[in-house]
């Protein structure tokens, strides 16, 4: 799984205001985390430059042993939403303004989405039948501003290249078994703008904990739009939705599912992370093929992140271990790190903000090669989770 780089053992650890943090071998028992509301100033107590520079992609997760089949079944239905409740900007009514639309006369990158009909994975249902599902961003308050995006440079298909990084993509930092470790991250837009889209083998574990993401992190500069939280919950778990299959049945026969949605708290300034990078829209049921995709991710230790573009198509798995359907991109330079990253269509360099169709991960939490990718598909159960975390994360 060369998504997650194998470790002996972490560094030694650095003082912050609770203690050392204790140092562990990968996988080991996770050490106690202190209790209590971790916040922006908590966070950025914790995750200081140099503790950021010094984690690592996280080591392989050892599968799951084969449980029975009757968790394989779809989610169940969602309870009933109200009438006002901002989840009705799904349905095919008046569309709500999108402030990090595009303007009119910007040709798309890629051709809209159409229907689904393959086959679908063994693990999950069908495919949505219906075309594609964007969820639009929430209007913006009048007084946020948008980041400045930088420039993104050209690109030959298929090549990757390390680049400054655009504001909505960032690094997904966590402690996990006593070591610091990261994966890739994405602002995606939601009602409550403090939603963040990673891969589910990035967040999974009861020991995961201290998560922060800091959108658009380069060793040069590690926060330049400030660092946002992952909450917790009442009883003191973060506030991360995985399909609870996921969970039951592993990495591997469950490689369909791999996708995480988190909700992020406010800076230390008090602002959403939508409100100040913006957010990806999250489509579904798109199929497997794009003529287009910008694929990026923070490969291992690499100082800056790292941009690709090129097409996808459709890999179905014939390893019965690994059962399922996968979007595949082929695109130099990937390695650990870069799970969680994002594949976007229709990418505007105006906005610095795209159509996000998958994450990496999936058969074999991303593939086993660096220069070739892989994605859940994201179909009917990636939109139902979306739903869950939306309707989980609102009111705060």
């Amino acid at each position: 799984m060369r998504r997650m780089v194998t470790m002996a053992a972490v560094a030694a650890a650095l003082l912050v205001p609770a203690g050392p943090l204790p140092v562990a071998e990968a996988g080991s028992v996770a050490a106690p985390v202190t209790s209590g509301r971790w916040t922006a100033h908590a966070a950025t107590s914790f995750w200081t430059a140099e503790r950021m520079a010094s984690a690592v992609p996280l080591p392989p997760l050892t599968p799951a042993p084969p449980t029975p089949l009757e968790p394989l079944g779809p989610l169940g239905p969602l309870k009933p939403l109200k009438p006002f409740d901002p989840l009705d900007l799904l349905e095919p009514l008046t569309p709500t303004p999108n402030p990090f639309a595009p303007p009119p006369s910007t040709p798309a990158l890629t051709p809209a989405p159409t229907p689904v009909a393959t086959e679908p994975p063994p693990l999950t249902p069908s495919p949505d039948p219906a075309p594609a599902t964007t969820t639009p961003p929430a209007p913006s308050p009048s007084a946020t501003a948008h980041p400045v995006v930088p420039r993104v440079p050209a690109t030959t298909p298929g090549i990757g290249q390390d680049f400054d990084g655009v504001p909505v993509v960032g690094r997904m930092f966590l402690v996990k078994g006593g070591g610091t470790y990261f994966c890739t991250a994405s602002v995606v837009a939601s009602p409550g703008r403090n939603l963040v889209l990673s891969a589910a083998h990035c967040l999974l574990g009861s020991d995961t904990q201290q998560l922060a993401f800091v959108p658009r992190y380069t060793r040069a500069k590690p926060q330049p739009y400030g660092m946002f939280p992952v909450l917790r919950n009442a009883g003191g778990h973060s506030k991360i939705w995985i399909d609870p299959r996921y969970r039951s049945q592993g990495v591997n026969r469950a490689a369909a599912l791999d996708v995480a949605f988190a909700q992020v708290g406010p800076d230390a300034r008090g602002r959403r992370v939508q409100d100040v990078v913006g957010g990806n829209r999250l489509v579904t049921g798109a199929g497997y093929a794009h003529a287009r995709v910008s694929l990026i991710g923070h490969p291992s230790s690499a100082a800056r992140p790292r941009l690709c573009v090129n097409r996808t198509t459709k890999f179905t798995s014939s390893d019965a271990g690994i059962p399922g359907s996968f979007l595949r991109i082929n695109c130099t330079g990937y390695p650990g790190g870069t799970s969680g990253g994002p594949f976007l269509v229709r990418y505007d360099g105006r906005t610095g903000t795209g159509d996000v169709v998958g994450v990496i991960g999936g058969w074999k939490t991303g593939g086993d090669k660096a220069d070739t990718s892989y994605s859940s598909y994201f179909g009917a159960d990636i939109r139902k989770l979306y739903e869950r975390a939306v309707a989980g994360a609102k009111g705060r």
